[in-house]
């Protein structure tokens, strides 16, 4: 049976069952978020996408696409998400050592963040990424899916520190 006490969990009811998060008495304010993944491919992968030759046409642009809409359609995939007014996403993808970096900014003017926004927009481009590569490459590692960096709300910001060993994550007031 679960417990009925109060849970400091903000997603769990007092009967233990998840909830969505009331956050009618927050005050509207502008908020962005910032995350970042890696695909690794092999360098034939990323030879045919800098040729122009991958079998499926414009890989890039297909998997930028594929991020901005599924920014819009986070609270269609995350249970407990808010459906927000978004009013920018930019993804961008970028060929890096071993692969090519995703990026995404979010921002909102709401009365909750758009962290998960800006993660499932990098999540989905790197998985149309390899879908749109995986004639060429059946190795490729998607990873490294990471909130960089968010803005506004009553957290203020916060901004990963990379380059360290363990946590990499600290809040900046």
């Amino acid at each position: 049976m679960p417990s009925r006490r109060k849970s400091p969990l903000t997603h769990m009811a007092p009967d233990g069952g998840a909830r969505m998060v009331d956050v009618g008495a927050k005050a509207v304010t502008v908020r962005e978020a910032v995350a970042r993944g890696h695909l690794a491919v092999s360098p034939a992968a990323r030879r045919a996408v800098r040729e122009g030759t991958t079998p499926k046409g414009s890989p890039i642009e297909v998997a930028r696409l594929a991020g901005i809409m599924a920014a819009k359609r986070t609270a269609d995939l995350i249970p407990l998400c808010h459906q927000l007014p978004l009013s920018s996403v930019d993804v961008r993808i970028a060929p890096r050592r071993g692969g090519f970096e995703i990026e995404s900014r979010v921002r909102t003017a709401s009365q909750t963040g758009v962290e998960m926004e800006a993660l499932t927009a990098v999540a989905v481009a790197g998985l149309a990424l390899y879908d749109m590569l995986k004639a060429v490459d059946k190795t490729m590692v998607l990873g490294e899916v990471r909130l960089m960096e968010k803005r506004g709300g009553r957290g203020g910001e916060y901004r990963r520190r990379e380059g360290k060993p363990g946590p990499k994550a600290a809040p900046r007031r």
